[in-house]
């Protein structure tokens, strides 16, 4: 019998602890984003879809209806664990079918009722994804079904990997999972992978020193000028004024309808008075992120914004000294951006001691508050746990944070 809407109730205050959710982004070989696997856990032992699967499908409703899914996804399909019992009880029809990939354990027999739900699936226009495939699978009968089958490549030897590649990639895009090194990516393409999930993008071998465009210079420059205690604002307009990118976007942002302004905004000056100092600082930080990260993949940007937003939120409850916690998060993945050594680009930066150091991998007093924003973006569920219990964090606020900047991430890479 199908289940609707109305019979899983979502009531967010039922709920023992609040849910949390992390996401992996999923690529193709041109390390554009396609999806996102969707990390869950609810409480402080029990992880996304165990034993109590009603329960867990109405913590996973109630973080949907928070959060959103366009979100969680940035505007991909999000890629979601199911069990046999949700699969049969067609809870995953409480999700809209465009917006999710329905993935199927490996724990999940591919027996005749199994091939019946994933029949009714496919006829009901969802798409499934088969998750750590390996040779002689239980889940054969189900291949047919299927979009994604997605292989643990390390835990599969890259043989039988680019075998299962070779046999499925005709009908199925073949997602090599945990790949974690450039070698890892260049590898499982060329044993037949098209799609690619793991941190090898984040990571890459290609960080040699080189004279920095000019154009890149300036935005440094900027993030510069911005950083300072006391920013010239003169210095900051001619700045803008010489990046005709800039100078562009920051006249459209100050004419669009979120203002309501009377009269258009038609001068940096102009726009530097109406949005005032710490507004425009930030704004600056913002576009020069977008603008820098335009040829990189997009998850580089957003994770990069998410996590400036993650640290600006939880920074009035936690001990930072004079560190501005939003600029540390906004430049903690410019090395990977940039494809620079984070040294190379910090000499562009005038910033203060204590983020300087954390951003080089030194141990320094916001090392905690770092931390906690790699664990919580990781879904190191353990970690965080211990983190926030050092920072005298509550685990509700932590996770209000997060989801609160995946949201204002995805709205403001829409708005630019």
């Amino acid at each position: 019998m199908t289940t609707t809407r109305a019979q899983v109730q979502l009531d967010v205050k039922e709920m023992r602890f609040p849910p949390c959710i992390a996401r992996q982004a999923i690529l193709t070989a041109d390390k554009e984003v396609c999806g996102y696997e969707l990390l869950f856990r609810e409480g402080k032992e029990e992880y996304f879809f165990g034993s109590d699967a009603e329960g867990a499908t109405r913590s996973t409703l109630n973080t949907s209806v928070l959060v959103g899914l366009d979100v969680l996804g940035d505007g991909h399909p999000a890629f979601i664990n199911f069990t046999r019992d949700i699969l049969q009880k067609e809870y995953v029809r409480l999700f809209p079918k465009e917006q999710i990939v329905v993935e199927i354990l490996e724990t999940v027999a591919g027996d005749e009722a199994m091939k019946w739900s994933c029949q009714r699936l496919k006829h009901a226009g969802y798409k499934i994804a088969l998750d750590d495939f390996v040779p002689g699978d239980s889940r054969e009968s189900l291949v047919p079904f299927s979009d994604f089958i997605k292989v643990d490549f390390k835990a599969v030897a890259l043989a039988d990997s680019a075998r299962l590649a070779n046999v499925h990639g005709k009908t199925c895009k073949m997602v090599a999972e945990k790949v974690e090194t450039q070698e890892d990516f260049n590898a499982a393409r060329k044993a037949g992978f098209t799609h690619f999930q793991g941190y090898f993008f984040r990571r890459p071998e290609r960080l040699k020193t080189r004279q920095i465009p000019a154009n890149q210079a300036t935005y440094l420059r900027l993030l510069q000028a911005v950083s300072k205690t006391d920013v010239d604002l003169r210095e900051v307009e001619d700045l803008i004024k010489h990046e005709a990118s800039l100078c562009y976007q920051l006249l459209r942002y100050m004419n669009s309808p979120r203002f309501g302004l009377f009269s258009s905004v038609l001068s940096i000056g102009h726009a530097a008075t109406m949005l005032g100092e710490r507004e425009l600082c930030r704004w600056i930080r913002l576009a020069v992120t977008l603008v820098i990260g335009q040829d990189s993949s997009s998850d580089l940007v957003l994770s990069s914004l998410v996590r400036a937003r993650f640290c600006e939120l939880i920074g009035p409850r936690v001990e930072h000294g004079k560190s501005d916690l939003f600029l540390m998060g906004i430049l903690s993945l410019m090395d990977v951006i940039l494809e620079e050594p984070m040294g190379v680009i910090l000499h562009h930066i005038s910033i203060d001691p204590d983020t300087k150091a954390q951003l080089l991998d030194k141990e320094s007093p916001l090392s905690p508050i770092y931390e906690l924003m790699l664990a919580r973006e990781d879904g190191d569920w353990a970690k965080v746990a211990t983190l926030i219990a050092e920072l005298k964090l509550p685990a509700d606020f932590v996770t209000d944070s997060y989801n609160d900047a995946m949201i204002w991430a995805r709205q403001y890479t829409r708005q630019m």
